[in-house]
């Protein structure tokens, strides 16, 4: 039995058309995408340093708007309006994070992230928001030390948040000191997008490679750190956590294009809403058929993969995605979880 039926057998494809909300309302773009910073200099000034709140949300959005902004000359190949970008998957996740919930305080100690509070915090007890932090802040100054946005005339300083001080950084020196690993893969892939040498022969399949493998890194470092702020949710929503996190690894090795319309497309069928505990797959009464059943697909992925023994079957998927065509094949098994 191949790999490619094995998965198929596991993650039944669902049959739909897949058009968001957001889509049908003619906005594709994440919640106040327009009302982020999109220069550096937009963000506050203070000691000679740029200062930026990475725990409120429209200042998190606008590390992602600075991001496709200064590489927005790369993809003009593929999309108008930079549309193509592959860096367009990190603001739309965080987006949908912020509609749906998730960044808000899970334990409602405060009123973080609450439309009864202050509605654009973020808090640094949801597992969610940590882990974005790693898919946000990391990229950001990696681009930063990778020169995508110049000689800027200020250093950075990411503020820190109220607790958990210790399990962030906060400035290009600081994550360097403390995750050279993460933040070399994020800089690797900054940089040859941003090397005049390699831009006349710019690939998009090594750009995804590079992109995807940071990202990986990223979740592979935050996951075991942030695995205590799961307690705060619903046990239905802490899998749904888990089983995403880790179909992310098998999503990154088909090198999957996370351009504004993929992204979006994708993005339809994950829970409009934070998972409670009366919520029971396959038949969560408000969410449709095609969202019960890409849960259903992702569980069975995660559970399939523990199973195997040591990830056995990610190995194998990461083995039989290690050529084009390999890729081709498995690009088209996911597209087919959110296609017609």
């Amino acid at each position: 039995l191949s790999i490619y039926a094995l998965l198929m057998v596991i993650v039944a494809p669902v049959s739909a058309t897949a058009w968001s909300e957001n889509e049908a309302t003619g906005d594709v773009h994440p919640p106040l995408w327009d009302l982020a910073p999109e220069n550096l200099l937009d963000f506050p000034v203070k000691d000679n340093k740029i200062v930026i709140n990475a725990w409120n949300y429209q200042e998190r959005l606008g590390l992602y708007k600075n991001l496709l902004k200064s590489s927005a000359k790369y993809f003009n190949a593929v999309g108008s309006q930079n549309s193509g970008n592959i860096l367009w998957g990190l603001p739309l996740q965080h987006g949908w994070q912020f509609r749906t919930g998730r960044l808000a305080d899970p334990s409602r100690v405060t009123s973080c992230g609450y439309e009864d509070g202050d509605h654009l915090c973020i808090s640094v007890r949801s597992w969610w928001s940590c882990m974005n932090y790693y898919l946000a802040v990391i990229p950001f100054l990696g681009a930063v030390e990778a020169g995508l946005f110049g000689q800027l005339p200020y250093e950075i300083e990411i503020l820190p948040p109220e607790e958990r001080r210790a399990d962030f950084c906060y400035s290009v020196a600081d994550c360097r000191s403390h995750i050279p690993k993460l933040m070399n893969e994020w800089k690797d892939y900054f940089q040859v997008s941003n090397n005049p040498a390699t831009f006349s022969s710019f690939d998009l399949d090594d750009a995804l490679g590079l992109m995807w493998k940071a990202h990986v890194t990223s979740l592979a470092y935050a996951l075991p750190r942030f695995q205590d702020s799961l307690k705060y949710l619903s046990g239905p929503e802490a899998s749904f956590g888990k089983d995403w996190a880790d179909a992310v690894d098998f999503i990154a090795a088909t090198h999957f294009s996370t351009d504004l319309q993929n992204t979006n497309n994708f993005q339809a069928f994950l829970p409009q809403r934070m998972l409670v505990e009366s919520d029971v797959l396959p038949s969560i009464h408000d969410f449709s058929p095609e969202q019960n059943k890409v849960l259903v697909s992702l569980r069975a992925l995660h559970k399939a993969n523990q199973l195997s023994g040591r990830g056995l079957l990610l190995k194998l998927w990461q083995k039989a995605m290690s050529t084009e065509a390999g890729r081709k094949m498995g690009r088209k098994l996911i597209e087919g979880l959110v296609s017609s």
